[in-house]
């Protein structure tokens, strides 16, 4: 088989097994930020609800074109992909078909490829991007391996809250198997610690915890509990676009500061 082209896009999959962590609403802040920082970004949609889709304004009827027909081989990166009403930022929406990938693709010797194969095809269109964004489902599927093996490296958002750190375990243990069998040079770019309440003690202890045992690989910015994050799905926007000068809108262009750093050093590496 011949050799995967050189691409210059960084491919990095937000996952977390867990639900409820902030996940959806890293990806698309995320997004966005990166995105006012003049960087071009796709967002692709992998998880069956769809929350990323209707949380950039992409309605259920507009959804022709999803990541479940990319999965499948029907369409390609090209014709799936969407604009948003944010400059330089645009997705891959995902319905509920996506929840019946698992079956589908049980008889397919590559279902944990498909993915990687679209996004690194030649000319396949994820050269136009900077950064491209995979929402993962809240579970260790067919669907975060598939975007395990496209990414380049893995951003877990870590809700500051009691047994917050064993869920990291599965998800380690999960990108290890990965880098043996599919893609050794997956990594975890970081760790995003999310709803974050500095007047309580639990979310202090919690990011002690995480930087005593994972270091460096915590970043330094830390997602606030913020009433504008909490409201700005309700609007089919990013907070960034519902009030840039909110907490949460400031700390996402902190994190997004960071992973351009980071992304930058280890291309220069």
């Amino acid at each position: 088989m011949a050799p995967e082209p050189t691409l210059q896009t960084t491919i990095i999959a937000i996952a977390n097994q867990k639900g409820g962590v902030g996940k959806t609403t890293t990806t698309i802040n995320l997004g966005a930020a990166l995105a006012e920082k003049g960087k071009r970004v796709l967002l692709i949609d992998l998880d069956p609800q769809g929350n990323a889709s209707t949380g950039l304004g992409v309605e259920y009827e507009m959804r022709d074109a999803t990541t479940y027909d990319l999965l499948v081989g029907e369409i390609s990166l090209a014709d799936a992909v969407q604009t948003t009403s944010v400059d330089r930022l645009e997705i891959v929406p995902a319905t509920t078909d996506l929840a019946s990938a698992d079956l589908e693709l049980i008889d397919n010797a590559r279902r944990s490829f498909l993915l990687r194969e679209v996004l690194r095809a030649p000319q396949g269109g994820a050269e136009n991007f900077d950064y491209i964004l995979i929402d993962c489902p809240p579970s260790l599927n067919i669907l975060t391996v598939n975007a395990m093996v496209a990414a380049d490296s893995i951003i877990v958002p870590l809700q500051s809250e009691f047994f917050a750190l064993e869920g990291l375990s599965q998800l380690i243990l999960t990108v290890r198997n990965v880098r043996q069998t599919a893609n050794p040079d997956l990594r975890i770019e970081g760790i995003a610690l999310t709803m974050y309440d500095t007047r309580n003690n639990l979310s202090l202890q919690v990011e002690d915890d995480a930087r005593e045992n994972m270091g460096d690989m915590v970043f330094k910015t830390v997602i606030p509990r913020n009433v504008r994050l909490s409201e700005a799905p309700s609007f089919a926007m990013p907070v960034l676009s519902y009030d840039s000068n909110s907490k949460g809108s400031k700390a996402y262009r902190a994190l997004a500061g960071e992973l351009i750093d980071r992304t930058q050093k280890q291309k220069a590496a």
